[in-house]
């Protein structure tokens, strides 16, 4: 089968450079977002997010006219639904709004022989969802749940797997598991992608593949919860832990993580969650492991303000007032500028609530910071360099390595500095 057009819904982090990399093809891309602004952006062949390659690809897209944004769906031969899957309440509940819009964006525009794909990390079941939703809004359409392999609207479910700031590479080399409603379904996805991915494509079916990604951030999220327990229980035994690692690693099958802040990001930090929400009898270590990684931010807070009552005890004649705090890195992991769910992120803004003086971030893969903290500082590497006094490393960017402070209070959570 043959696909001419595409609609990728939601331009973010993996929706942008997939409708990119397709556009590369030849295909012809109708990118929607809600975000006027990131619309206009693309449309002048530019981007509005950080991810190496991307720039190249879109701009070479926008002006060969294979690809462009738009806030309202058009017709198209596919559809990929890219939106945020974050969650509602404090109990970590999925929140599946983005997708119900995204199903009423394109609802009007469906015709028969068309193929909707879910590439959102959903909970199980939700690719199931998305379909139910779309025979609502589209009765004169048939589709699988109800008419299986004859149905007018083939839907499947091909989470991405990919690394922010390897993402262009990666959607062309890794592996794709690909869950149909329908045999047919998967055939038809199978299809589409096959015309970039150089790995395999992975047949199963819809709460497989969902399960699948869900599971792979869950091991990743287990395994950082034990190094980043592992981290507290040496520091209260004077043990460091960086240089334990190092040890214990010489093992030939033992290949533990390296602790930090905590675990961020837009699927470690909320995958396990969607697990825990659907068999939360059976999720013990699963949910374990998250109340570990999510603790171990305020842990760091701790190891900030004893770091203060150290600063005020060998210098009685100061104040709180006069404690200036540097918090390097704000992002989710080193080297890109997401800050979604970042652990860093949420200890800089406590921290900064909190203490009485003098409180800086910096982030060098961003230009400003979010409107909704537009009110806090941001200085250069050099300038938090020389003139904090509890310099707080929370994010290993390389132009962290270079060198460490050489005066002042230092609280390193990734063992770059020690």
């Amino acid at each position: 089968m043959q696909f001419s057009s595409l609609s990728v819904i939601g331009l973010g982090y993996i929706g942008l450079p997939t409708a990119a990399v397709f556009a590369s093809r030849k295909i012809k891309v109708i990118g929607v977002d809600v975000n006027k602004k990131a619309v206009d952006i693309i449309n002048q062949g530019k981007i509005h997010i950080v991810e190496p390659d991307l720039d190249i690809a879109v701009h070479a897209a926008v002006t060969a006219g294979y690809l462009k944004a738009t806030t309202i769906a058009e017709p198209a031969d596919a559809f990929i639904v890219a939106v945020p899957t974050p969650f509602k309440g404090d109990n970590h509940e999925p929140d599946l709004s983005y997708i119900e819009s995204a199903c009423r964006s394109i609802a009007p525009v469906l015709a028969k022989g068309n193929l909707v794909i879910l590439e959102s990390t959903s909970p199980v079941g939700a690719t199931e969802q998305m379909s139910a939703w779309l025979a609502e809004l589209r009765p004169d359409l048939t589709f699988p749940q109800t008419t299986g392999e004859a149905s007018d609207i083939r839907v499947a479910h091909c989470p991405e797997r990919v690394l922010p700031g390897h993402v262009m590479r990666e959607l062309i080399e890794n592996d794709r598991v690909v869950g149909g409603l329908t045999a047919k379904c998967s055939e038809y996805a199978v299809a589409l992608y096959q015309s970039f991915v150089q790995g395999a494509c992975i047949v199963t079916n819809a709460r497989t593949a969902e399960m699948a990604k869900l599971t792979e951030n869950s091991f990743r999220d287990v395994n950082i919860a034990f190094a980043n327990e592992l981290s507290m229980i040496c520091d209260e035994l004077d043990i460091n832990v960086w240089e334990l690692i190092q040890l214990a690693n010489r093992h030939p099958r033992v290949n533990i993580l390296q602790p930090g802040p905590g675990v961020g990001g837009h699927c470690i930090a909320v995958d396990p969650w969607f697990i825990v929400s659907k068999t939360p009898e059976q999720a013990r270590l699963i949910r374990t492991a998250r109340e570990v990684n999510d603790s171990k931010p305020e842990w760091v807070i701790e190891k900030v303000k004893l770091a203060i009552a150290d600063f005020l005890q060998a210098n009685p004649s100061k104040t709180v007032r006069d404690i200036t705090i540097a918090c390097y890195g704000l992002a989710f992991k080193p080297d890109i500028d997401d800050l979604r769910e970042s652990p860093s992120m949420h200890i800089a803004l406590q921290i900064s609530n909190f203490h009485a003086g003098k409180v800086v971030f910096v982030e060098p893969n961003i230009e400003e910071l979010p409107a909704k903290i537009a009110d806090k500082v941001l200085v250069e590497y050099s300038q938090a360099f020389s003139s904090a006094d509890i310099h707080l490393l929370l994010v290993d960017h390389k132009q962290f390595k270079v060198n460490k402070p050489n005066s002042g209070y230092v609280v390193d959570t990734k063992g770059v500095w020690l």
